[in-house]
């Protein structure tokens, strides 16, 4: 039930409601974000499921390193205030990339807010019609390595509920 349609045409079909339902299953994370947090700032609001399957491109080992990263960077004050954290789960690995498309001021903040993540597909939205932004899936990318963020979220601790 996923659709590929020009983005201008579907905008005009859901004007009304102001809600879109985004599949983010195969899409490049930083592609993806993008978009989002364009649709987000015009005051559409998003619900993007299979999260997890998102994917972020290059070597396995290279990018859950680099995400991995993050969680030795220690500080002199109190860690949990002070220090650079990376979120573990899929749905916030993908807000936070989210976050970084949007303004750091209170139009990011409410875009950001109108902006939902799932793990796998709710069933309140099983039966709503799902989009596919085309240009941001990694099949039709040259490179052919990429890591889901399932894999990634495993590696930094993430247990896996919900899948």
């Amino acid at each position: 039930m996923t659709e590929m349609i020009a983005l201008p045409q579907y905008l005009s079909r859901v004007a009304k409601s102001r809600e879109i339902v985004v599949d983010a299953e195969g899409a490049v994370l930083g592609r993806l974000a993008s978009y989002v947090a364009k649709l987000a700032l015009m005051g559409f609001r998003l619900h993007v499921v299979n999260v997890e399957k998102a994917v972020v491109t290059g070597d396995k080992h290279m990018v859950v390193e680099s995400y991995k990263l993050w969680l030795e960077v220690k500080t002199h004050k109190n860690p949990y205030r002070h220090a650079p954290h990376r979120p573990r789960n899929p749905i916030n690995i993908f807000k936070k990339a989210v976050w970084g498309m949007l303004p750091k001021d209170w139009r990011g903040k409410k875009a950001l807010k109108r902006v939902k993540a799932y793990i796998g597909v709710p069933e309140e939205l099983s039966n709503r019609e799902r989009i596919v932004f085309a240009d941001t899936l990694a099949d039709q990318l040259k490179r052919s390595e990429y890591v889901t963020l399932a894999e990634i979220a495993k590696a930094m601790g993430w247990k896996g509920v919900g899948l």
